[in-house]
């Protein structure tokens, strides 16, 4: 069943909402739409225009816009842990942002945690034992970088998790259908899989990368690719929730970097808890 189910009042943009996570007492997690606008500030948007996108999701969802917290992604592999200082971080400015990060976590409620899309893999991470969480953006660096394995180990660190408690997502991201990538990135992708092959021999290529006929390129399934190194990092294959709605097909609902080359705006994945 598709994890990341389109909310329904007609009355205001539809959101995609977690829907299993969004049961769970306090919790929220989803990702924006098209229809709800451009929620990042680095795209040649008027500001105040993107400031009103972002009010208008966090009054959808009943927190005020105090709590918006979001980072300057880089394509790292960098996990921030957020201290009470920084809510509120990014949320009118990108100068304020927590700078050159690509994950947040943390175990403070009341912080909805904000990262931005138009093709990369979003990733949700939530302990029900000790109340952390954790959003990340796995673009194919970020991936080859194992920023999945890097959250997971940052949460065990500061929080003291055990991987095999958390409940994890992988939301809309561009498929296999629409990611077509050459050497220059399949190179990397082949080294990674080979390490990941070391620990899980039946793994297969083929379930990751699928050649194009007579060329040197291959579609590229980043959703996967992420979902081994979650289980990697030693969370349960069943605790792994996979969205199928691709960005690259769905250009109606979703912005896409690749199928608008470049010209669109940013969708934006949140996670957050209010106190009881």
């Amino acid at each position: 069943m598709e994890p990341f189910q389109l909310s329904t009042d007609s009355e205001v943009p539809p959101l995609f909402m977690l829907k299993s996570w969004c049961e769970l007492d306090g919790l929220t997690a989803g990702f924006t739409t098209r229809q709800a606008g451009n929620a990042a500030l680095h795209v040649g948007d008027m500001p105040q225009a993107v400031i009103d996108n972002r009010r208008s999701v966090m009054e959808q969802l009943g927190w005020g816009f105090e709590a918006f917290t979001c980072a300057e992604q880089v394509h790292g592999s960098e996990v921030h842990i957020i201290a009470p200082g920084d809510k509120g971080r990014g949320r009118s400015d990108r100068a304020s942002a927590i700078p050159d990060t690509d994950a947040l976590i943390t175990n403070e409620s009341n912080v909805l945690m904000a990262m931005y899309f138009a093709d990369c893999v979003p990733l949700y991470f939530y302990d029900p034992v000790s109340g952390s969480m954790g959003l990340a953006h796995a673009g194919w660096k970020g991936t080859i970088a194992e920023i999945a394995v890097k959250t997971v180990e940052k949460m065990q660190a500061q929080f003291g998790v055990q991987p095999a408690n958390l409940l994890t997502a992988i939301g809309p991201s561009i498929g296999s259908c629409c990611y077509e990538v050459d050497q220059s990135v399949l190179k990397h992708v082949v080294l990674l899989l080979e390490s990941l092959q070391a620990g899980n021999p039946s793994l297969g290529a083929s379930d990751i990368i699928k050649p194009v006929a007579e060329t040197d390129r291959a579609m590229l399934d980043l959703k996967h690719l992420n979902r081994h190194l979650m289980i990697k990092a030693g969370i349960l294959p069943s605790r792994i929730e996979m969205s199928t709605w691709c960005t690259g097909c769905r250009t109606d609902l979703l912005f896409s970097h690749r199928m608008e080359k470049g010209a669109t705006g940013r969708m934006m994945s949140w996670l957050g808890r209010k106190s009881r």
